[in-house]
């Protein structure tokens, strides 16, 4: 499969782009920015998102402080992210079972993080990952059709890549492998449209063989 050869390749390629809004808000070493951040991005554009949570956290950065404000405050301060009214009750409800059943403290185990209304698998891998730098394989849409493409699993769904990526997946490129995939299926091998013939590792992939090459 070539995985080293393509990571390689990767690494350089995408330092030529924005680095996705969760991994730059990440940079604080903060887990609970980073779970925020991240219910912030479903569905909703890299820097719509992170100009949404710099708005909330200049006001609030606790869960304690963002208990303080009213849910139509947060709506304000996070629109127009997608689905804003929804995501102000659900980061609200989580910062009340944040201070009531884990001391203020982000769990940083995807067990725990799954008991969160709202928070799936993706949202809670990023957490363990970026949050705390735990070895961790976050899969969203680009890390699970990239994957496909390139042949490193056979796969109907996120969770089954992310499962299958486990096995076959060095683990020193697993907290990494979301950032490479979804900076370089934003840019290159997007989901609908790929562009195959700007592709600097078409020669590995399982996918353009089946396809014509795209521009």
């Amino acid at each position: 499969m070539e995985i080293e050869k393509i990571i390689k390749i990767l690494k350089e390629e995408v330092k030529k782009y924005n680095k996705p809004s969760v991994t730059r808000i990440s940079l604080d070493g903060d887990p609970f920015k980073v779970l925020i951040s991240c219910l912030l991005s479903l569905r909703t554009k890299d820097e719509v998102t992170i100009k949404a949570s710099l708005r909330l956290f200049e006001r609030a950065d606790k869960p304690e402080d963002i208990l303080k404000l009213k849910v139509t405050e947060i709506e304000k301060l996070i629109y127009p992210v997608g689905f804003y009214k929804t995501k102000a009750r659900r980061i609200k409800e989580i910062c009340e079972k944040l201070v009531k059943e884990y001391d203020n403290k982000v769990p940083d185990e995807i067990d725990e993080l799954l008991k969160f209304k709202g928070v799936g698998r993706k949202t809670a891998n990023l957490v363990v990952g970026l949050g705390y730098g735990k070895p961790s394989i976050t899969v969203d849409v680009h890390v699970h059709v990239l994957s496909n493409r390139l042949g490193w699993v056979n796969t109907k769904t996120s969770e089954q890549t992310e499962f299958e990526l486990l096995k076959v997946l060095p683990k020193k490129h697993w907290n990494i492998i979301n950032d490479l995939f979804v900076i370089y299926g934003q840019n290159v091998c997007t989901t609908v449209y790929p562009k195959c013939g700007r592709c600097i590792i078409e020669e590995f992939c399982v996918y353009n063989k089946k396809e014509l090459n795209r521009v």
